[in-house]
């Protein structure tokens, strides 16, 4: 008997689009769920080497919600490679000017640190109000189990 392996092309890729609504959901909880779907892990064609996942459309991404003291423990940083041009921004800052950026860095955190991370990164749409532009892929709605508090 003779065992062949599976490896998906290119062309028998088929990319869905998910929604979800970030409203009260725990930031590390969404966004690991969001990277295992970018990833294309959810699919029984999934394969380390090429990228087989799918888009994913977050909205309301201001309402996340951030458990214990990480609103004021939590920093990101940024340097502008001048002398003194070192700058943190606390996540509590980060949720009130740009929050959508909270979630991209959590989520592209998740995903290898290579180009194929960087091309699933792009699928990855971010909005802080409930409208988005993609009403026309007809998304489907993306449930998040949230953990018992």
């Amino acid at each position: 008997m003779r065992f062949t392996t599976y490896t998906p092309t290119a062309d028998s890729i088929h990319r869905d689009w998910y929604v979800v609504d970030a409203t009260g959901l725990t930031l590390g909880r969404l966004c690991t769920r969001i990277a295992h779907i970018l990833r294309g892990k959810h699919k029984t064609t999934f394969a380390t080497h090429i990228d087989t996942g799918d888009y994913v459309v977050v909205l309301n991404a201001g309402k996340v919600h951030v458990t214990g003291k990480k609103l004021d423990q939590e920093f990101f940083y940024r340097h502008s490679q001048y002398p003194g041009g070192f700058r943190q921004t606390s996540l509590r800052d980060m949720l009130n000017t740009h929050p959508e950026r909270v979630i991209e860095f959590a989520v592209k955190g998740m995903l290898p640190h290579n180009r194929l991370g960087r091309q699933m990164i792009k699928k990855l749409k971010v909005y802080t109000g409930t409208d988005h532009p993609h009403a026309a892929q007809h998304p489907i709605v993306l449930e998040v189990p949230e953990a018992k508090r």
